[in-house]
Formats: C-alpha cells, structure tokens, sequence
C-alpha cells in the first residue's frame, strides 16, 4: 500500500482496549485514503521475526500513540484494508479507445 491509495476496510473487530484508545476507527466496508504507510512494532514489542505495515488514514484522525516513543499517533494494520479497484475514469477510456490527440489523414 501506497501513501494516496484508496482502500476499503474489510475487518472492523476491535477488542475493546483498542475502542479506549482510539477516538477514530474504521468501519468494514468504508473507503479510506492512505495518509502515511509505516512499519509496524511488533518485532519490538513482542519479539517477532517479522513486522506489520501499517497505516494513518486522511479521514479518521486519532490521538498520538502512548507506548511509542517518537509519539506516533495511533495508527492501524493494512490487513485490516483491501486495495480499492477504482475504473478508471470514461474520458480516460474514451480517449484510449478513439486514441485522442493522434490524427491520421484519411
């Protein structure tokens, strides 16, 4: 995922810790927009060979996170997220189809 990219959230079960933290959270089905895309700490916090993406979102905003040092605001796994298959827009396909801009003589 991509700072900019349109995605749909496809899990919004929260335990109810992570409902006291967050003031914002995103609901299943919901388009977003990526805001930031950062690495996750679970390497750090529990020990794991591997790590988490994760994500801010342009439309929910929430408070900076506690346990994180750099006071990173509090953000969300992208497995929470699917890419958003946006079409592209008629006029693009239009102009594909017809090739606008190029003339040929008859």
């Amino acid at each position: 995922m991509i700072k900019g990219q349109r995605v749909v959230c496809i899990n919004d079960t929260f335990s109810p810790t992570i409902r006291a933290l967050y003031q914002q959270l995103p609901v299943k089905d919901n388009i977003y927009t990526v805001r930031e895309v950062f690495l996750g700490r679970e390497k750090i916090v529990k020990g794991g060979e591997t790590a988490t993406v994760g994500l801010l979102l342009e439309e929910l905003v929430n408070p900076r996170d506690p346990f994180h040092q750099g006071e990173q605001e509090l953000g969300f796994t992208s497995e929470r997220f699917a890419p958003l298959n946006e079409l592209p827009d008629e006029t693009e396909k239009i102009e594909e189809a017809v090739g606008a801009g190029a003339w040929a003589p008859a």
